[in-house]
């Protein structure tokens, strides 16, 4: 069960479709839009009326995928490596302070001292130095959130990396969206029945994580104590269990590059079903939108360069930022986004106590890897498998008129050219064989681009949505289908596509990633979830849910609506609650821990029993 959904992308907050409706604003009522771009006003810090026409278009042109704003892309800096020769032969002298003077003195270099401070240095021969110099990025497009959204100001960052102040405000927004306090939660979970699955797929990469242990050294700098450690890719979770939840359950993060956000969502389904967990947080932060990170993708030939994106536009002079990334028709690489994406998912049996939110149900995520390959960052055939089996277990689910009918595909939609090609024949080829006439693809990262391991979760996100207002997101920054794309069998819009409320019963995440890294995840619509709840508890069963949940959606609600007036701030608890080991009730039958109702349950079932014993 998705009993709680949020975080933050470049189309703005997730929780409560707010991002979602960015995409498809256009589409929406009057009321809709007002609630979006105040929404969105609030976020940005913006003190004027959202509902100024003026106001409007800052908003539009300040979130999605835009121009590089968090450095100049006309100024990056390079260092440039040189030698200095002699004149005429003579030895080449200059005044350093004695400070600056290297530890370990090149054989060549004479000094002499002037003063206190300062030396004169000879160098007979040649010296090897680095000037700053600065180069225009070649790449300065990337999705990046609401402009004027700080996280770090938030709450009380200490230097933390970017993609960890996303993971605090992201993983507060889903755990406040359920309408559920942690107290209620822990008055009925045992504090091992939670997990949180959580993680970076590339680790944290800017000046306050591992750029700056990379790197400080190389700029004069000192790397910091946190560099290293802040670093890990594992962090966001951890994040969340020390500062966020406070959590004493399980912990993992399971990394598979753009297929990261699935990995972990599979990860919580398996211990929820296997009866092993009751409550899990699940999500990514990633803050990629770094100059030396998009240079390394550039090399690869993965991204969207300026000049090339001028190409795809005869006759324009500048790069086209807002259609950057272009799925499934011309186009020239992928755009690196920033975002993070949390859920909260709960077993059916603890939701229908506590009258939790149904946002959706995750039917199953299937894994598959490439096999051998020619190239470690090309495509393969695993993403055939799990893409078949996802379908094979919807079309046993809902049956084939339901599969065939009622679900539609958040496709992967890099814009590369290699992924609108291979993709695309995956699912073509694929809903051919299931009898799908036209099954309708959408592609979001055309408006938030590739955020690496939340990408999955920034799909489902509008999937939920599209459940909730009944509009498909278009591919919108496309003006035809390319000659290469396999579509006999697919619906690829370029327009919002309203879909009847009434006939979804379910969709799919697709997600690829480098390495052989590919997931594809079957999510049910809350309206299924209920009847599948039904016909498992019962109509009195219920009608008593719907009664608990009435004040949970009310919580729920009012938490919306302080978020967008500005009034509550991410959790972030440090230092509080700290446990030592005199606090726990320790036996041989179970464990205690203050704040929790239910100790930890030390009769542990023998997994082989026929091996031990008499």
């Amino acid at each position: 069960m998705i009993v709680g959904f949020g975080g933050i992308n470049p189309a703005g907050r997730v929780s409560f479709h707010h991002a979602y409706r960015r995409l498809v604003v256009e589409a929406l009522s009057e009321a809709d839009k007002t609630q979006t771009y105040r929404s969105l006003a609030s976020l940005m810090n913006l003190t004027r009326d959202p509902n100024d026409a003026t106001t409007r278009r800052y908003i539009d042109t300040h979130t999605l995928i835009r121009k590089i704003e968090s450095y100049d892309t006309n100024k990056v800096l390079w260092q440039r490596s040189a030698k200095l020769a002699a004149v005429n032969n003579e030895p080449l002298e200059f005044v350093l302070a004695k400070r600056q003077l290297p530890d370990q003195l090149p054989a060549d270099w004479d000094i002499t001292v002037l003063n206190d401070r300062e030396v004169k240095v000879r160098v007979a021969d040649q010296l090897d130095v680095l000037f700053p110099d600065f180069r225009r990025a070649k790449v300065s497009s990337a999705g990046q959130v609401p402009t004027g959204f700080d996280p770090a100001a938030l709450y009380q960052s200490r230097n933390h990396p970017r993609g960890l102040q996303l993971t605090v405000y992201g993983a507060s927004d889903a755990l406040r969206s359920t309408g559920i306090t942690l107290d209620v939660l822990k008055n009925r979970v045992a504090p091992d029945k939670f997990a949180v699955y959580s993680g970076s797929a590339m680790g944290q990469l800017d000046a306050d994580g591992y750029g700056g242990l990379m790197q400080n050294s190389l700029l004069g700098k000192r790397p910091t104590s946190k560099n290293t450690a802040l670093g890990l890719p594992e962090m966001p979770g951890d994040f969340v269990n020390a500062y966020v939840l406070g959590s004493l359950g399980d912990a993992a993060g399971i990394i598979g590059a753009c297929a990261t956000f699935l990995y972990n969502v599979k990860r919580g389904l398996d211990e929820i079903r296997a009866g092993h967990k009751r409550v899990i947080m699940v999500g990514n932060a990633e803050a990629p939108v770094v100059a030396e990170v998009i240079e390394g993708y550039r090399t690869m030939g993965a991204l969207a360069e300026d000049e090339e994106l001028r190409a795809l536009d005869p006759g324009a002079t500048e790069p086209d930022h807002r259609r950057a990334c272009r799925p499934f028709s011309s186009n020239c690489g992928f755009t690196v986004a920033e975002g993070c994406v949390f859920a909260v998912l709960m077993d059916d049996e603890l939701a229908m106590e506590l009258g939790a939110e149904i946002l959706g149900s995750v039917g199953g995520i299937y894994v598959n890897a490439d096999g051998f390959k020619k190239s470690i960052s090309g495509p393969g055939v695993g993403n055939y498998l799990t893409v078949a089996k996802a379908m094979g277990l919807a079309k046993n689910m809902l049956g084939e008129e339901g599969l065939r009918r009622r679900t539609h595909m958040q496709a992967h939609g890099t814009g590369t050219p290699q992924n609108r090609v291979t993709e695309s024949h995956i699912l073509n080829e694929l809903a051919k064989t299931f009898g799908i006439r036209s099954w309708p693809v959408a592609a979001i990262k055309a408006y938030v681009g590739h955020s690496m391991a939340p990408a999955g979760g920034d799909q489902l996100a509008a999937i939920l949505g599209t459940w909730k207002h009944g509009w498909l997101p278009g591919i919108t920054t496309i003006d035809h289908i390319a000659e290469d794309v396999h579509h006999s069998h697919l619906t690829l819009p370029m327009d919002h596509l309203e879909l009847d409320k009434n006939q979804m019963d379910g969709a799919f995440v697709n997600s690829k990633g480098f390495g052989g890294n590919n997931a594809t995840g079957f999510f049910l619509t809350p309206t299924k979830t209920e009847e599948m709840l039904q016909r498992r508890w019962g109509k009195e069963a219920m009608l008593a849910y719907r009664r608990k949940n009435e004040a949970v959606h009310a919580a729920a609600e009012e938490y919306d609506a302080a978020m967008d007036r500005g009034e509550i701030k991410p959790i972030y608890r440090f230092g509080e609650g700290v446990l030592e080991g005199s606090d726990l009730e320790i036996s041989d039958k179970s464990i205690g821990v203050p704040g929790y109702a239910n100790p930890v349950d030390l009769n542990i079932p023998n997994p082989h029993p026929d091996m031990f014993g008499d």
